[in-house]
């Protein structure tokens, strides 16, 4: 006898195979087509760059940080779904990333060592297509890039829960880079170590800054472990791989790198625990529509300084979304003012604001006018 109970559940099957394939057939043809227009976006790349070199432009940018900012912002306000924006605008910056390559070959200095967030951030806002070089401190990263050793730096520049990051910004100073991008990237702080557990663990590795990002964490969950701070998170990771009663604070990256396992993700205090990079190099940057304007400023000592380098500011309608001050590094007792403005430094506005400054002012500078952080 037939098991006639069973064939509507075959049935079923078979027009379920039969629908997989017909959608897995669209998902070949798409992809084709897909390919298809890659294709057609690199020669159109390449035509850029015969170009440009046919024209006979001297020192010929081919990286426009403008003109990429520009695409982000369109493809993700027009993306029609179901994928997430921060995912259309990740493929889109690695097309972007492969396209450029074919252009110029692009290299890229940062923060390291390798697995730090620094390089996270670096291939989150140049793609992985460009040849990306660690280094140890924050002044090496800048020298590179004085040094034409590398196109652009990427360096870290304030977190939301740790605040300013100075050696950045006291090297702004006396280095003629420009800031040309900024990235923010969300933190996510992992404990890890090569165990799978956390009983014989006696100290904890992490960059200081990652320490106090997850303080109030650290003292509910490990309040008998000794705390100490290195010079990354990278190489906490690297220390706890060596020693099996050490623990590392770092994010996924080093783990993989390292070959650790993640006993905790997500310790940061703050759920929304974000880093802001600069992206550092020699050129100004055209306005991209949604741009910011980063300005250092020594100001005479006398009272109200501070009142007249705001005043100008708040008459011209512009919107300061930061300031900072630090020493100045040649006399005692004077300040250098960072400020970082809402619109490009070619905006009208901005212009008046920038003549009245200059009058009240003994020193001003443009760091960069540059695209806001996409995503």
């Amino acid at each position: 006898m037939s098991d006639k109970g069973s064939l509507p559940a075959k049935e079923a099957e078979q027009a379920m195979t039969k629908k997989l394939v017909g959608i897995r057939d669209k998902i070949d043809s798409i992809d084709t087509q897909i390919l298809q227009l890659l294709s057609d976006r690199a020669n159109c790349a390449e035509e850029v760059a015969v170009t440009k070199r046919d024209a006979g432009e001297q020192d010929i940018k081919f990286y426009r940080p403008e003109r990429e900012a520009q695409i982000l912002r369109r493809v993700t306000e027009t993306n029609p779904g179901p994928l997430a924006d921060e995912r259309i605008s990740a493929i889109f910056r690695e097309i972007i990333s492969s396209c450029l390559a074919l252009e110029q070959q692009i290299t890229v200095a940062y923060l390291g060592p390798a697995g730090t967030f620094t390089e996270s951030a670096a291939l989150k806002h140049f793609g992985t297509a460009v040849s990306t070089v660690p280094f140890s401190l924050i002044p090496e990263v800048f020298r590179q890039v004085e040094a034409g050793m590398a196109d652009y730096g990427v360096v870290p520049i304030e977190n939301s829960t740790g605040g300013i990051v100075s050696n950045t910004l006291d090297r702004f100073i006396n280095s003629p880079l420009k800031i040309c991008g900024e990235i923010n990237l969300v933190i996510h702080q992992n404990l890890m170590c090569s165990n799978e557990d956390m009983s014989k663990v006696a100290r904890i590795y992490s960059h200081e800054q990652s320490l106090m990002q997850c303080r109030d964490w650290l003292d509910r969950n490990c309040p008998g472990i000794e705390r100490i701070a290195v010079a990354s998170n990278a190489e906490a990771a690297r220390l706890a791989s060596e020693d099996s009663s050490t623990a590392a604070i770092a994010g996924e990256n080093a783990a993989s790198l390292y070959d650790l396992n993640i006993i905790s993700p997500h310790i940061e205090d703050s759920p929304n625990n974000t880093t802001r990079f600069l992206v550092i190099g020699k050129e100004d940057v055209a306005a991209s529509g949604d741009d910011r304007t980063s300005l250092m400023i020594s100001t005479r000592n006398r009272s109200g300084a501070l009142y007249h380098l705001l005043e100008p500011i708040k008459r011209h309608g512009l919107d300061m979304t930061r300031i900072e001050s630090r020493p100045a590094l040649d006399t005692q007792w004077d300040y250098i003012f960072f400020m970082d403005l809402n619109g490009h430094i070619s905006n009208d506005a901005m212009q008046l604001a920038m003549k009245d400054l200059e009058a009240e002012t003994e020193y001003i500078r443009v760091l960069g006018s540059y695209a806001k952080a996409i995503m």
